[in-house]
């Protein structure tokens, strides 16, 4: 006389399974494969951007810049952009995997000149004369920070071709490319678009 009872306890579970966890299970799931595929954020934890972002800044990363990558892997579906000179972008340092955040200085081909923190591009500087801490990339200006000096300096350095080199714009107090090294162009987690939140401001959106 028990048994119906007994079962419609398990009976309602899957019904509420079906009919709740489910959807929400995959909708939970599209939601993370569209951050890891499309669009991610990325908090600044540091001032080696200044003076573009600040420590606590917080930023839109597009993941589709440089790729459409299968969701979760590194695997690459479908190429969309290449990585440009002046863009700042989110990648895993090749030291220790580090999530950082910088600026591509130079790509492949590019002949490199770094002196007191001031970039030349193929014998070009990027900044103008009594504009020393503004460097024109083109589609992008860079703030500089030369406060703590320039750094490491670079000398006679030619990218190879699927490589970058990242730099912070606060020259003087950045651990980039002058210290790791260069980067596979197609291992760039994505490219920081905007500023969506800044502290002491509150919810903004700046171009990056």
């Amino acid at each position: 006389m028990d048994r119906p009872a007994a079962t419609a306890a398990p009976n309602r579970m899957l019904h509420w399974l079906k009919k709740e966890a489910l959807p929400v299970a995959v909708m939970l799931g599209l939601l993370l494969a569209a951050r890891d595929s499309l669009a991610n954020h990325y908090q600044v934890p540091s001032g080696s951007m200044q003076h573009t972002l600040m420590p606590g800044d917080r930023v839109v990363v597009d993941m589709r810049a440089y790729g459409l990558r299968l969701p979760f892997t590194s695997v690459q579906l479908l190429h969309t952009g290449q990585p440009q000179r002046g863009d700042v972008a989110v990648f895993d340092s090749p030291v220790d995997g580090i999530r950082l955040i910088k600026r591509i200085a130079a790509v492949g081909g590019d002949r490199v000149e770094l002196h007191q923190g001031h970039l030349s591009i193929n014998g070009q500087p990027l900044a103008e004369a009594g504009a020393g801490e503004i460097e024109d990339f083109g589609q992008h200006l860079a703030r500089l920070d030369l406060g703590q000096g320039g750094g490491p300096d670079i000398s006679g350095l030619t990218v190879p071709a699927g490589e970058v080199l990242m730099l912070g714009d606060h020259r003087g107090n950045s651990a980039d490319g002058r210290f790791f090294g260069l980067v596979q162009a197609s291992s760039l987690y994505g490219k920081a678009s905007h500023v969506y939140y800044r502290r002491g401001e509150g919810l903004t959106w700046q171009a990056l």
